[in-house]
């Protein structure tokens, strides 16, 4: 019987740790911290708190409004978010653990890192533990200095999410010099074709649905981008055959009405409108994540999301496997027509008419996620480092989501059969 108990006190400890996976909030957590409204709010704008919500082991390195502001007040959004996604370290560290570096100093790997933006070094953080107590940090870009510093401890989740106080933003070599274009100088058609989408790009200017979405980029727009192959794949329909206004809802159907980058895609949990939504429940998505890959759901098939050609709020382009063929024009198949009866026969056969099969569901391509980028440590030590002293921090930042309350309802299901099994004997 004591084995028995011993294995349901186990059971019982596995579901709290699966209660807590990926429960952290990080706009909830700062809500009660008023001296950084103005970063939460940036969070937010950002879509940033969407990416570190999705993140099991995460760091967050806040700035005050003192310093949220010196940085929000001289750049657009799409800069600020950069700089943002640079607080962002993707390793679990509190006060403690600041101050037990190996070696005293360490580079570790950020959010900025992720996008495939982050050219050399610019994608890793400078920690160092410096003479005194205090913390350094800098850019791990070589020759960068430590222009920041470790100010207190705000909040934690042991070890699912740490937020700290720094003096200053992490600033990366041209990091700020080269903000990109506005919206609307964007050249849409040249970003699809250079990401292998021209198929795309050539129906956008053909049914005049580009209009449509450069109308839309001032005010949010996310791009669903089919690659080449993808409309070459056994299951698209013949878009020859169809209506130019069947056409013109097919593209608008892969577009969203809003800035969604894929990290927000990844916490979608209700239907997702898009440019061709005329109605509730009428052209939407729904979207479905397991670690970093995304998966998005038409009701007739799935197309998984590949990659990120442009995240500069408020645009965010995203090439996908398939074409995303929504249920109002593929899910259902044409009625036969109704048999002429043959005039010259007195008693007529019926005449069957075979039934058309239904469309065929476009099927997801197997084709491997695109790499990761790089998360070795990267090769020159900054200027403040101790020389030669690097190690070189790694965090799991793709690891599978399990659903906590799946294995929760599995876990209580074993708990309450041993327990059964105990009186029983």
């Amino acid at each position: 019987m004591a084995a028995f108990l011993r294995l349901h006190l186990l059971l019982f400890t596995l579901s709290l740790v699966a209660i807590s996976t990926n429960a952290h909030n990080i706009t909830a957590m700062l809500e009660g911290f008023p001296e950084y409204s103005q970063f939460n709010n940036y969070l937010t704008q950002t879509k940033l708190d969407d990416e570190i919500n999705s993140r099991q082991t995460i760091t967050v390195l806040a700035l005050n409004n003192g310093a949220m502001s010196a940085l929000a007040d001289k750049h657009p959004l799409s800069v600020i978010k950069k700089a943002l996604s640079l607080l962002v370290v993707l390793d679990y560290y509190d006060g403690g653990k600041l101050h037990q570096i190996s070696n005293g100093t360490t580079l570790t790997t950020t959010l900025y890192q992720t996008t495939g933006n982050a050219p050399g070094n610019l994608g890793f953080v400078n920690i160092t533990d410096l003479q005194g107590g205090k913390v350094g940090f800098g850019s791990a870009a070589p020759g960068s200095k430590l222009d920041s510093s470790y100010t207190k401890s705000v909040k934690q989740i042991p070890y699912n999410i740490s937020v700290l106080e720094i003096s200053a933003p992490i600033i990366a070599p041209g990091l700020l010099t080269a903000p990109p274009p506005s919206a609307s100088d964007l050249n849409i058609t040249a970003l699809l074709e250079k990401a292998g989408c021209k198929t795309f790009a050539s129906l956008l200017v053909s049914s005049g649905v580009l209009k449509t979405y450069q109308s839309a980029l001032d005010k949010g727009l996310t791009i669903l981008a089919p690659n080449d192959e993808a409309f070459k794949a056994a299951g698209v329909p013949d878009l020859s055959k169809l209506s130019n206004a069947e056409v013109v809802s097919l593209l608008e159907y892969h577009a969203l009405p809003t800035y969604t980058p894929k990290g927000t895609l990844k916490t979608a949990k209700d239907a997702i409108s898009t440019l061709a939504t005329n109605g509730a429940g009428k052209f939407d998505l729904t979207a479905t994540s397991a670690g970093d890959d995304v998966t998005l759901h038409t009701g007739v098939g799935s197309s998984r999301v590949a990659d990120t050609v442009l995240d500069s709020a408020p645009v965010s382009i995203l090439t996908i496997d398939s074409v995303l063929l929504p249920e109002e024009l593929f899910g259902k198949s044409p009625s036969p027509a109704p048999a002429l009866e043959p005039v010259s026969s007195p008693s007529p056969s019926p005449v069957k008419v075979p039934t058309p099969a239904p469309v065929s569901e476009a099927p997801t391509p197997s084709a491997a996620s695109p790499p990761a980028p790089p998360t070795g440590t990267p090769g020159g030590a900054p200027a403040d480092a101790p020389a030669g002293l690097t190690e070189n921090s790694t965090a799991n930042s793709a690891a599978v989501h399990v659903s906590a309350p799946a294995l929760f309802t599995l876990l209580v299901t074993l708990s309450a059969t041993v327990v059964s099994s105990v009186f029983l004997s």
